[in-house]
């Protein structure tokens, strides 16, 4: 297994704080094997395997425990008798009142809590009023471009980075040499896993077809202004929603939330920066993998803006940013990225190619009038590093930073 040792870091920071450890993210891209190289780095650290109990909920190992008693009483006897133990949980969400299992370990045993979820159902439910405050989420996704290098033992070239945005990170397909048909077959079965477990089944989704048909238009329009109306007044007019508007529009709105809580969007709401205030239209929503995108369309070489803006976005997720898009007066600001303290303000722009495409790069970042970094992320690969003080960044070394 190879290590993905930023994550691991995380983990190893909050190691035996009283804190649950909550890791979400879609299936399949990596949280399970997270669980286990910790688990194995544990050991390297002296921890007696005999005080780390990992259920994983996935396999039928533990098809008896189906609800908190059974929970319960499973850790109760299989517990260390003395010491502290750290109880690493996967997928707990089978398990009904598993919130109530959970939140008496805290209270009753000396143990370190870790779970994985693939679905914000996860942290909706009685979990978050039970161990409100106690509780710290770690974010994981699938793997970034330099993590894809590592897992390939690869260098950063043109041809391994298109490989990238072709075929995307989640792990698995990693050991299928890029085989194109091999690498479609399982992000089909990963799609139809998360579709059917994680968005179908826990929302009562009833028109599959809609939610299809929802699903294709975002992944089409990463990185385009929509919201719920739009999206129905879109399908609408294609003919492709038999109802009335009103009732397209809320049922719109609650399979798009549906696929957000499974992770398989993101939305990056718009924010006023004169206003300083977050606005509720027009927000911009982004596929969690850009190969998953191109199995769902096609593996066509279009909207290669819009691409790179999606990878830009995720891994702006991934290095703990939040994420908004920026308005300033009419113009727009691709990202805000903010956490505690710092901010940056990012453009996204496949090429910067004549003096015009340049100058409608900057004139927003030079409209904000602050003094944080701002930077204009391109394909292109420029012996000019900045404009008036704003950044110019290749956007294949700005992936492999650290």
């Amino acid at each position: 297994m190879r290590k993905r040792q930023t994550y691991l870091n995380t983990l190893l920071e909050f190691l035996d704080k009283q804190l649950i450890k909550v890791i979400m993210g879609v299936r399949r891209c990596g949280k399970s094997t997270l669980l286990r190289l910790f688990r194995d780095e544990l050991v390297e650290r002296g921890i007696l395997l005999d005080n780390i109990l990992h259920i994983n909920f996935e396999s039928m190992r533990y098809r008896d425990i189906v609800d908190c008693n059974t929970f319960y009483d499973f850790v109760l006897t299989h517990k260390p008798q003395k010491g502290k133990f750290y109880l690493l949980i996967d997928e707990p969400q089978s398990v009904s009142g598993w919130e109530r299992a959970v939140n008496s370990f805290k209270m009753d045993f000396d143990c370190d809590i870790y779970i994985t979820g693939s679905n914000a159902h996860l942290l909706s439910s009685e979990l978050s009023t039970l161990i409100s405050g106690r509780y710290v989420e770690v974010d994981v996704y699938p793997l970034s471009y330099r993590e894809y290098l590592d897992f390939y033992d690869a260098q950063n070239s043109d041809s391994t980075f298109q490989d990238y945005l072709k075929f995307g990170g989640f792990p698995s397909i990693v050991e299928l040499e890029r085989n194109q048909d091999r690498v479609n077959d399982v992000l089909d079965g990963i799609y139809n896993t998360v579709i059917i477990k994680d968005v179908i089944a826990k929302n009562k989704i009833k028109d599959e077809e809609l939610l299809q048909k929802i699903i294709a238009f975002l992944a089409d329009n990463v990185g385009s202004a929509t919201s719920s109306n739009s999206i129905a007044n879109s399908l609408m007019s294609a003919k492709r929603i038999e109802t009335k508007k009103p009732h397209a529009t809320s049922t719109v709105e609650h399979y798009i939330n549906a696929l957000k809580k499974a992770f398989v969007f993101f939305e990056a709401k718009r924010y006023d920066i004169k206003g300083k205030q977050l606005l509720k239209t027009l927000g911009k929503h982004y596929i969690v993998d850009i190969g998953l995108r191109n199995m769902l369309l096609g593996y066509r070489d279009v909207d290669r803006g819009h691409v790179l803006e999606n990878i830009v976005f995720l891994e702006l997720k991934r290095r703990g940013y939040r994420v908004f898009v920026g308005k300033i007066d009419e113009k727009e600001i691709d990202f805000i990225a903010e956490k505690a303290s710092h901010k940056i303000y990012v453009q996204v722009c496949l090429a910067l190619g004549d003096e015009k495409t340049l100058q409608r790069e900057l004139s927003p970042l030079l409209s904000v009038r602050d003094n944080y970094e701002k930077f204009i992320i391109t394909a292109d690969k420029t012996f000019v590093e900045s404009y008036e003080g704003i950044k110019v960044r290749n956007i294949q070394e700005w992936l492999c930073d650290n």
